[in-house]
């Protein structure tokens, strides 16, 4: 795919400037941050999409197999599959019935609960991911277009945003270990 051609002007800066030329002034700054972190979205997830293209994965699809790999044992309950990727419940759906389609995970009876799935991860899939997490690593993670010092603020900035969204709370103390 041919890089897309660079504009003669930032189409985000014409529209704050088209707000305050309208008498939107005191909404032009949250347009054109709201603005700016679409953007930037689309272009992460071209960069995300690109590299994931090769081994057959959204990613959605990444999301839950890394999640599942990060198990001890590479399972859990599909609600807390849910909860943890913060997804509506029929997305997750869908992507787990995807990747089991695909032999990627399987779904089991939870041992506690009847009425619950647990979702696990075939070795098939820990391979993928694993394969997947390394070319994500090397060909977005670790250069994502920003300094070190600016990608540490923009999460400063965007965690302390997502927090007074109501998002996370801060985390308890863990106990140390006995």
């Amino acid at each position: 795919m041919a890089a897309p051609k660079r504009l003669p002007v930032d189409p985000i800066a014409e529209a704050k400037r088209q707000w305050i030329a309208h008498g939107w002034e005191p909404a032009a700054s949250g347009m054109t941050a709201v603005t700016s972190i679409i953007r930037a979205q689309q272009l992460m997830f071209a960069r995300i999409d690109a590299t994931l293209r090769p081994f057959g994965l959204s990613f959605a699809r990444y999301e839950m197999l890394r999640l599942l790999g990060f198990t001890r044992e590479g399972r859990m309950p599909m609600a807390s599959a849910i909860a943890r990727l913060q997804v509506h419940p029929t997305s997750v759906t869908n992507t787990v019935d995807r990747l089991a389609r695909d032999g990627l995970v399987s779904r089991e009876p939870h041992p506690g609960d009847g009425r619950a799935a647990m979702l696990v991860l075939t070795a098939r899939g820990r391979e993928l991911v694993e394969r997947a997490t390394a070319a994500l690593n090397s060909q977005v993670f670790e250069s994502p277009g920003l300094s070190e010092d600016d990608t540490t603020e923009l999460v400063r900035i965007i965690a302390r945003f997502r927090k007074d969204a109501g998002d996370f709370t801060e985390p308890r103390p863990q106990p140390d270990p006995l």
